[in-house]
């Protein structure tokens, strides 16, 4: 190609590449558009149920072009309004977070200017924003001024990170792997046991300990028992989980007697808080005594905040092994070798290329305040013991009280109490007004309530339970044939 075909060419394609840069009028059209979109959705979303189960339609990319009006009159047919419906106040199944609009606001600022903010070299202020929240989320926890941390995409992210900051630090490899163990409650969540097997760790030991309490507690002098039988076998404990509110049943473990044991045996202490951890700023703060003795902690925005899925945390004391495990550098990298290596995010994380994650942290608690979203938090407490009070009277069985605001109930049908408390469960799922889920405890089959999107409000749990109670009519009136 000689130099006028080459230049020739380049116009042409300037001329088709610059339709990615769209222009002032067309950006104002789109945002518009857009904008008309989420306020209808939101205003709406009352009327939407809680779950919907359908068929999806066809969603694959084709190669031909389809205006913003017909894929936004799509996307809620198809992607919206089906499954969980998670930005809705009736989602009260999994541990929701509702997806606060200042938020994807500072994920829309985030994409347009896309700050390289792994890198403080790249963008020093996105990754001081980045910095910022992590140092918020210390101040928060009382973790000291020295220990590090990092946010991630969600709790299952931030467990793996701080769990291969536990396998350098006590150099689990190779054949001590078979000999080692890690010690957690049945009431943990899955994500421990799926980050260890990711790191390597799938030969441990996993040592339950058993029994819990009758509020599904980890007991610390079971703890430290097989702790110091397990050392006298000649294994080799390297590792404590324990949990601030548990996905199950809503429970805090006895943090600070659980970091006595770590502390006097020398084991890693991890705490996971991605659903709970927020409380703490909340009335049930003297429930987490101890949390700031964790070696790690994992706490999720995305959860206690009630910000869009993708952003979680992890807290760790020990920075060096922090580095340790995440530093790397490469010589395309040598113009920001020499930065201070704790100012950029990519030396915490497996990552090195992310999403700006920070503002859509940073953004909504300087618009909003803290206290705002404390208010909600206290809340979502009292609506948990309002629920509660609620089942009370129409006679069904409770689960102990939770410390935050997850419960769980079933009702007490004269036989096959499992059977029917499934078709109690099914009828729910059929009615679909409201997303509610189950589980098993203690062999049993319960149904399970989790209150935390910021949009439910004590409304929303009056027709929560007279749904509930709709479904139980149904359940007993075809039982009695």
């Amino acid at each position: 190609m000689n130099s006028q075909e080459l230049t020739g060419k380049l116009e042409q394609l300037s001329i088709s590449s610059n339709e990615l840069d769209i222009l002032e009028w067309q950006r104002m059209e789109k945002i518009n558009q857009a904008t008309g979109f989420t306020n209808t959705f939101i205003n709406g979303l009352n009327a939407i149920k809680g779950f919907n189960e359908k068929e999806i339609g066809k969603l694959a990319i084709q190669n031909k072009k389809l205006s913003l009006p017909e894929l936004l009159n799509l996307y809620p047919k198809e992607v919206a309004e089906t499954g969980i419906n998670a930005a809705s106040p009736k989602n009260l199944g999994y541990i929701p977070g509702g997806g606060v609009v200042t938020a994807a606001l500072a994920d829309f600022i985030a994409a347009v200017t896309n700050p390289f903010a792994s890198v403080y070299y790249a963008s020093p202020g996105a990754a001081t924003i980045e910095n910022e929240v992590v140092n918020w989320l210390k101040s928060i926890f009382s973790f000291l001024e020295n220990s590090v941390g990092c946010l991630s995409s969600g709790g299952s992210i931030s467990t793996l990170i701080a769990f291969t900051a536990t396998r350098d630090k006590y150099k689990i490899k190779n054949e001590i792997i078979s000999k080692s163990l890690v010690y957690l409650s049945e009431q943990v969540h899955h994500s421990a046991q799926k980050a260890l097997r990711i790191i390597g760790l799938e030969d441990v030991i996993i040592r339950y300990v058993l029994p819990l309490d009758r509020n599904y507690r980890i007991k610390p002098q079971n703890l430290d028992k097989l702790i110091e039988k397990d050392k006298a076998d000649g294994l080799n404990p390297f590792l404590i989980i324990s949990t601030a509110g548990t996905t199950d049943t809503g429970m805090i473990d006895p943090l600070n007697e659980i970091a006595n044991i770590a502390q006097h045996h020398k084991l890693w202490y991890h705490i996971d808080g991605a659903y709970g951890g927020f409380f703490i700023l909340t009335s049930k703060r003297n429930l987490f005594k101890g949390i700031e003795r964790a070696d790690s902690l994992t706490i999720d925005p995305h959860k206690g905040l009630f910000l869009p899925y993708g952003i979680g945390a992890v807290l760790v004391k020990d920075a060096n092994v922090f580095l340790h495990s995440n530093y790397y550098t490469a010589n395309y990298m040598q113009d920001g070798y020499n930065e201070e290596l704790l100012n950029s995010p990519a030396n915490l994380l497996p990552e090195l290329t992310k999403h700006f994650r920070g503002l859509r942290v940073w953004l909504p608690l300087q618009i909003h305040s803290t206290e705002l979203f404390i208010s909600c938090l206290e809340e979502k407490l009292l609506l948990t013991i309002y629920f509660r009070n609620k089942l009370n009277e129409l006679s069904f069985c409770l689960g102990p009280e939770p410390d935050l605001s997850v419960s769980y109930f079933w009702y007490p049908f004269e036989t096959e109490v499992d059977e029917k408390n499934r078709q109690l469960m099914n009828e729910i799922h059929k009615d679909n007004s409201f997303f509610l889920s189950s589980s098993i405890i203690n062999k049993q089959f319960v149904i399970r309530i989790a209150i935390l999107a910021f949009r439910t409000k004590k409304e929303t749990i009056d027709e929560a339970v007279e749904m509930i109670s709709r479904c139980l009519q149904f359940v007993l009136q075809v039982n009695k044939k």
